[in-house]
Formats: structure tokens, sequence, C-alpha cells
């Protein structure tokens, strides 16, 4: 599919490189092999299959670069791999999994230019990739307050696992923002003067959005952390809890098993056995302990 950059992007079946005007072009693997010397950019691309990051890469006479984009259903799932490149004429875009056409049909459908470009059309495609980031980060701050407040009213189901998976969605998101960061300051720098200087605002407000989003990833991942560490305070406390109580526990058995084991000798004069009072006795001595290591333990605070 190919594209002049008007007002809107208006379609064409067959471009015109001697008119001099602005372009955009989608094509298939197979497509860029058979006709990528019309594009006169004299340069190797990588194939999807070898894209592993998001970058550009500044040759002598065109900037080339990938792109590998999260699913933003499944960040940690398959990702989208695409390539592109450019020159002062126009840019391309080599894609087999129909990600490029749907962003360019959602630019063709929303935005209307007064002052057309190739660094606005850039711009508009790179806002696209990230347009529902925003709302996506909202969300995991959602669950993460969800999880919080579940550990502040006691819950004891572990929310280990929850936010492990959360981190690790966050962890290629921040890795996704920093290599687009890059990616932006590379087109800002024109190193190869394809772009307009009064243009490169564009790549510039890029580069401040991905920053602001590259910002709030990093204090999530922080806060995923805090909320892990919240958890195992409130764990540590229940267990310090639970041994207190054994502690008291012990402390007033202690002292009756004594009482016990001592009259449970089979000493043959025992005067204690022989008296009315005596087991009476055993009795009151028992309970007095018990109600004195009560207040003793009620003072200090441990019950």
């Amino acid at each position: 599919m190919y594209y002049y950059i008007n007002s809107t992007l208006t379609e064409t079946n067959e471009l015109d490189l001697k008119k001099k005007r602005p372009y955009v072009a989608v094509l298939t693997c197979a497509e860029w092999e058979e006709c990528r010397e019309i594009f006169e950019m004299g340069i190797e691309m990588d194939i999807p299959s070898a894209i592993n990051s998001t970058k550009a890469e500044v040759n002598y006479d065109s900037l080339t670069g990938t792109f590998l984009i999260p699913d933003r259903k499944n960040i940690s799932g398959s990702k989208t791999a695409f390539s592109f490149a450019l020159d002062e004429k126009g840019i391309v875009f080599i894609d087999d999994s129909g990600y490029v056409q749907n962003v360019i049909e959602n630019i063709m459908r929303t935005k209307k230019w007064t002052k057309p470009g190739l660094e606005r059309f850039i711009y508009d495609f790179l806002e696209q990739i990230v347009i529902k980031d925003q709302q996506l980060l909202e969300d995991f701050d959602k669950q993460l307050d969800t999880i919080e407040s579940g550990i502040l009213e006691g819950s004891e189901e572990s929310p280990y696992k929850q936010l492990s998976a959360i981190r690790s969605d966050l962890r290629d998101m921040r890795v996704h923002y920093e290599q687009l960061l890059d990616l932006g300051q590379e087109f800002e720098e024109n190193e190869n003067n394809f772009f307009r200087k009064e243009n490169l605002r564009y790549f510039h407000l890029f580069t401040q959005r991905i920053e602001r989003l590259h910002d709030i990833t990093n204090s999530l991942r922080d806060y995923t952390m805090q909320i892990r560490e919240m958890f195992q305070s409130q764990l540590a406390e229940k267990q310090n809890r639970i041994m207190t109580l054994l502690t008291v526990i012990t402390s007033i058995f202690m002292p009756l098993s004594l009482i016990a084991g001592w009259y449970g000798m089979n000493f043959r004069y025992m005067p204690e056995l022989e008296s009315r009072i005596g087991y009476p006795a055993v009795w009151g001595v028992s309970i007095a302990i018990v109600i004195v290591s009560l207040i003793f333990f009620k003072k200090k605070k441990w019950l």
C-alpha cells in the first residue's frame, strides 16, 4: 500500500518519487525484496523474524530501524515486529503482521493536518503505539491499590504471584519505553538532515511523553516492592503475635508442670498427700500462679 502525505494520508496505486511528495509505503517482506530498488535507499533490512528490539540506525543516505511492540493485552506474550527505512522523501514499513496497516487506518480516520509533513506523520504513528498506555498504567495502579487494601484489611491470601506478574509486565514496558526513547532521540538528532528543523519539535514532544510513561512505570515497580514488603511485615507481625501467645502459655504452664511433676514423685513420706487441705492448697496455688502470670503479662503488654 502506498500513501501520499497531504492534509490526510491519500492512498495511491503507484508512487512517483520524482514528484518529491512525502510518501508512506507499507510492504510485506516479499514485496520489499521485489521492489526495494525503486526507493533508491541501497540498504539491507532486518526481516521481522530477526528483530529483537526497537531501534534506529543512521546510514549514509537513509535511516533504518525496527520496532518490537508488546501486546498491551498480554505484555509478556508474543510481540509484534516490523522494520522501517526512511529518507527525506518518505518512509517505508516492512511488515507481515498487519499492525502498521491498522495504525495507518487509524491515522487516516482520526487525523487531519494543517501543516502536513513526514515528521508529523512519524509523530502521529509513534503516538498511536502508546496511545492507550496511560490507561494501561492506571489499571496497574488500581490493581496494586486493591492488593494493598486487601493486605491492610488483614487478608491472608499471598499476593506474591500477582505482584510478580505485574512487576514482570512493568519491566517489559520499561524496556519498551527506553527503546522508544532512544528511537525518538535518534530522530530528533536528525544526523542526515532528513527532517525540517522547525518540525523536530514533534520528536521532542514524543520523547517527553515517553519519559513521563517511563517514570510512571518505574514508580509502579517501586510500588510493587513496597506492597510486597508491607505483606512481609504483616506476616512477620502475625507470626510475632503467635509466638508471643505461645510464650505466654508456656510461661503460665511451666510452674504448673513443675507442681504436677513434684507431687507426681513416688516418695513414701510426703505429708501434703495425707493432709485434708493438701489437694485444695495445690489448686489454690495453681490458680494464684495463673492469675499473677496474667496480671504480669498484661502489664508488660504481652497480651
